[in-house]
């Protein structure tokens, strides 16, 4: 399942991963939150409803969206992360710089 994205309200976009979360999907993840950036969002939901698998550059990843978006009072909510995505999120203290739900 490819990534993709949806507004899901004034201002806010969703990006729904697939199965698999990793360096394979750098390009595509990059061209989802950047394609965007056209001054109307503001509110980021990462959707990991669907992802079984993370690797290390996905938190990679993950920073490079904050940095894109830093200074232009973006959220970025990161949401629906299986147990071992959730644990992964917490042993790399992403819960101190993003919203997981």
């Amino acid at each position: 399942m490819a990534i993709h994205t949806k507004e899901t309200g004034p201002q806010e976009i969703t990006i729904v991963l697939g199965d698999t979360f990793d360096f394979n999907c750098v390009e595509e993840f990059r061209r989802a939150y950047e394609s965007a950036d056209n001054g109307t969002a503001r509110d980021f939901i990462v959707d990991f409803r669907n992802t079984n698998y993370m690797d290390s550059s996905a938190l990679g990843m993950l920073i490079n969206m904050d940095k894109f978006w830093q200074d232009r009072g973006t959220t970025i909510r990161l949401v629906n992360p299986n147990p071992q995505v959730k644990k992964i999120f917490t042993i790399s203290r992403f819960d101190k710089k993003f919203v997981i739900e």
